[in-house]
């Protein structure tokens, strides 16, 4: 793996004594923090996302427990976050403070993950708690927005309970004026296991059901899957969206192309991105982010 992040990370030793000894350190850390505005002069954004753990989604392509070692996941984080064109990270309470102590968010994006109760293979799996950061808290560290989860299974009654919390969220966070990130989809159960349904009418109509959730739009972003039918499917929206890149399967020449295709559509703001950044096959994830950085912002944006 090439990791090339910064000399001045602290290691795991160092976090878990910091964490013992100076808890009250990480609070102040967050008051501290130097922001950035939340998009730059082109209005897109990249952004390294590391919340599927606290699913206990822990597997990438085959390998089912590929993001189990916290400590090379933060090491990975931490160079995708120093690479040039990554605007923020997005992340659970766990990690972005370890990734805050290491002192690789600042000027950086900060986006936490609010739902993860829907524990991945659980039979309440589609019953997605708000079991991470609330919308106060987000405003109080100074992170820039929120995300949540939102998968709509019309055949399981959890789903009533997590529209009303998005919909809080989604409230709660305009009051603030910051970002709420809603993350669609139409999910049945097969076989015991939850699907996300991928075609393109599916993906609309989750996209008209996340747009009107909360009591104010204006702050409302969206995080969709690349899709066949993109341009149809993007023109259900005129709230800004970022692209997920998902488990990432086959070439990735081919993810890259499609991500490069998607982008130019209007509504299409840029990317949010996990697992295909941070677990790249040939494990170099500097190459890795520095593609999709020029993608989303061009070679000269990348290079800034």
């Amino acid at each position: 793996m090439s990791i090339d992040a910064p000399t001045s990370a602290l290691s795991i030793a160092d976090l878990t004594d910091v964490r013992a000894r100076e808890p009250g350190r990480i609070t102040s850390a967050w008051a501290t923090r130097h922001r950035r505005p939340l998009v730059g002069a082109d209005g897109r954004l990249l952004v390294v996302a590391a919340d599927h753990p606290a699913r206990g989604a822990l597997g990438v392509r085959a390998e089912r427990m590929a993001m189990a070692s916290r400590s090379d996941l933060l090491a990975r984080l931490a160079t995708a976050a120093s690479r040039p064109g990554v605007d923020g990270v997005l992340g659970t309470p766990d990690i972005l403070d370890d990734l805050l102590l290491m002192g690789a968010l600042e000027d950086k994006i900060v986006i936490g993950s609010m739902n993860r109760g829907g524990l991945q293979g659980a039979a309440f799996e589609l019953d997605d708690r708000f079991t991470a950061y609330r919308a106060a808290d987000i405003a109080a560290l100074g992170l820039d927005g929120g995300k949540m989860l939102t998968r709509i299974g019309l055949e399981d009654p959890g789903t009533a309970a997590t529209l009303e919390a998005s919909a809080a969220a989604v409230t709660a966070l305009a009051g603030h004026q910051l970002m709420a990130m809603v993350e669609p989809f139409l999910s049945v159960r097969r076989d015991g296991r939850i699907t996300n349904l991928l075609d393109p009418d599916s993906t609309i109509k989750s996209i008209h059901i996340a747009s009107a959730l909360g009591a104010f739009s204006a702050y409302t972003w969206l995080k969709l899957p690349v899709v066949d039918d993109l341009p149809r499917v993007m023109d259900s929206t005129t709230l800004p969206t970022l692209l997920l890149g998902g488990d990432p399967q086959g070439d990735p020449q081919d993810t890259y192309a499609s991500w490069g295709r998607a982008l130019d559509l209007p509504a299409v703001r840029g990317l949010v991105v996990g697992r295909a950044l941070l677990y790249p096959p040939d494990g170099d994830v500097a190459a890795a982010v520095d593609i999709a950085a020029e993608l989303v912002h061009g070679r000269q944006g990348a290079a800034r």
